[in-house]
């Protein structure tokens, strides 16, 4: 039996990424990166070269480019199995990802930055997650105010699907991200997270962001390198309110996490695929 959740482990190629910022610039060290992450239980990489922290800048096509397919072409050459997320709000880097091995496109824009990416998505007939954000990474976090953050964050979903379906793609391919720390104060992450079942009522799977955020650290004053068991709470809590993707660096203790969450919420323990025994204790 298959797991009910996917790990998906962050792979950032970038300079300014908030937590990982910088680690893996080289292409070597971004491809030996990722080969960890499935060894520690990822169903899927996500490769991102344009950060999209609270204040970033944007960054070219021809830059982004640069930075991740060297990264993907690696990937598959190392004899990568788990699938490629690629995550961009641009056609040229979508098409050219999916080229090199995507199977789904990881637009925090959801489809608004380049709303000619979703015929893209829909022409090569790949998955995609949508997530909410007001505004852009650089102005996200100024004015931030919700009359009701669930409501907001469940109607925005609701169009950007309609959206993406009307230019082709397959209900079934796309995923729903609430956008944890996207143009949200503290209060708004922990009320969507104690709320996730509106989200996860509309039907379709639903991606929890929350790994190493700021609201962790307001919650338990813990530095972004300090926010593990945060983490770990947050998507276990997520996945007993539906969720089905988490996005996260730390995918081995997640993984074991999310392992033992399942086995409680199901009511029994199910083997994976590095449990071939029932543990004793």
């Amino acid at each position: 039996m298959s797991a009910p959740y996917r790990v998906v482990g962050i792979l950032n190629v970038t300079p300014d990424s908030f937590s990982d910022g910088g680690l893996y610039m080289e292409p070597s060290a971004a491809v030996a990166r990722g080969l960890e992450l499935e060894r520690e239980g990822a169903a899927y990489i996500d490769v991102g070269g344009e950060s999209t922290r609270p204040g970033a800048e944007a960054v070219g096509a021809t830059e982004e480019l640069r930075r991740v397919i060297p990264v993907l072409e690696g990937l598959r050459a190392a004899g990568l199995e788990a699938a490629i997320s690629i995550d961009t709000s641009k056609v040229a880097v979508a098409r050219a990802a999916v080229e090199a091995g995507a199977s789904l496109v990881n637009d925090v824009t959801a489809f608004r930055a380049e709303p000619a990416l979703a015929a893209l998505v829909a022409e090569l007939e790949v998955d995609c997650c949508l997530m909410h954000m007001r505004g852009e990474p650089a102005t996200m976090q100024n004015e931030v105010h919700y009359d009701d953050v669930v409501a907001e964050v469940r109607e925005f979903l609701e169009q950007r699907v309609a959206f993406a379906i009307a230019a082709g793609i397959a209900r079934e391919r796309i995923t729903i991200d609430p956008g944890i720390g996207f143009g949200k104060r503290a209060e708004h992450n922990l009320e969507l997270l104690a709320r996730l079942e509106e989200i996860t009522s509309l039907g379709l799977p639903v991606l929890v962001g929350t790994s190493r955020k700021s609201f962790l650290g307001a919650v338990t004053g813990k530095p972004s390198d300090d926010r593990l068991a945060g983490t770990i709470a947050t998507c276990v809590m997520a996945f007993e309110r539906g969720a089905s993707m988490f996005r996260v660096h730390d995918v081995g203790p997640v993984a074991d996490a999310l392992a033992v969450a399942a086995a409680t919420v199901n009511g029994r323990w199910m083997k994976t695929p590095t449990n071939s025994t029932r543990p004793k204790s």
